[in-house]
């Protein structure tokens, strides 16, 4: 399978604590970041077995997903909801996911 898929998959493993918290601080931006780390993955595995422009969609919606991602965790940060330390990790992850998923579709 595609390296990206499982720097993507580390990434929703490297959120699961993170994600503890913010369910108790922020439900609602909670299963937003469920939601889109979920899609992230679901979308790289489906391009994976497409061809053409179907692929390089489901690759760009797999990045868009990924900086949505990115995005909640600065947000959540800037709330006071979760710490630097607690999603450091996944947010490195991210920055290779995007550029992975940026080079992949141009």
């Amino acid at each position: 399978m595609l390296e990206v898929l499982e720097v993507a998959l580390e990434v929703v493993a490297d959120l699961r604590r993170p994600m503890d918290a913010l369910r108790v601080r922020d439900r609602d931006l909670h299963r937003q970041v469920k939601r889109a780390a979920s899609s992230m993955t679901l979308n790289i595995a489906e391009g994976w077995k497409r061809t053409g422009s179907d692929r390089l969609h489901a690759w760009r919606i797999a990045c868009g997903s990924a900086e949505e991602v990115r995005v909640a965790l600065r947000t959540a940060l800037a709330w006071g909801d979760l710490t630097e330390q607690q999603v450091q990790p996944a947010l490195e992850r991210l920055d290779r996911v995007v550029a992975m998923l940026w080079s992949m579709t141009h």
